[in-house]
């Protein structure tokens, strides 16, 4: 099967949902880039029971050019993000309890924590809402991403970009955790917010910010 090895990550992935506390039941969805299109989750399929031949393949502009099944509901704002975004190569979209009940009141996330510069930005934007599957809720999406690798849909969840499936994953839990965290800290009082100037420090920092090999000093 074409992209076999992809197309059980993209099952291992939205597996790990429930346990990663992203997501119960069918919510969420994932897709990868691959050469010529984009390789989506099928729509309302049980995790579970996912098979590597469930998942759709698409070109870049969303017409199907393999699979049995529907893709996502969500593949529209998929593949215009792929599109558009030479940095990601992998978008997951889930409806974690937080960053959702965040979304839900159409606020960004701040820069509560130096941590939300890991997004890209001095803040989690929220996009504007728009109904699920819609053109304008991709037009929302990319405009809430630009110069981030995360963002918040308004009453809905939020979607995370990642050079590879296992980064992408791994940017939704760090929303989830900044949404949690910042909803404690409104619950004390409300928090105190960096400033630009040392956002842009933090920022800087985190270019360079990573597992590298330790450089001797002479």
């Amino acid at each position: 099967m074409k992209y076999a090895s992809i197309r059980r990550g993209i099952i291992a992935t939205v597996r790990a949902f429930a346990g990663l506390g992203l997501g119960v039941g069918t919510a969420g969805n994932v897709s990868v880039r691959v050469p010529g299109g984009v390789l989506i989750t099928p729509s309302g399929v049980p995790y579970a029971g996912m098979r590597p031949a469930d998942i759709v393949q698409m070109t870049p502009a969303g017409d199907v050019i393999s699979g049995r099944l529907a893709p996502s509901s969500e593949w529209r704002f998929h593949c215009d993000i792929l599109a558009r975004r030479n940095d990601a190569g992998a978008v997951v979209h889930v409806h974690s309890a937080f960053a959702t009940a965040i979304a839900c009141t159409r606020r960004d996330i701040p820069a509560f924590h130096y941590m939300v510069a890991v997004a890209g930005g001095d803040s989690i934007r929220c996009a504007p809402y728009a109904t699920f599957g819609t053109a304008a809720l991709s037009r929302h999406a990319i405009a809430a991403l630009r110069g981030r690798q995360a963002c918040l849909l308004a009453n809905h969840g939020q979607i995370a970009l990642g050079a590879d499936l296992s980064a992408a994953l791994a940017m939704a839990q760090e929303v989830e955790e900044l949404a949690r965290q910042y909803w404690l800290s409104r619950q004390l009082r409300r928090p105190v917010l960096l400033g630009r100037k040392e956002m842009a420090v933090v920022l800087e920092k985190f270019k360079s910010y990573g597992c590298k090999p330790l450089q001797k000093r002479r």
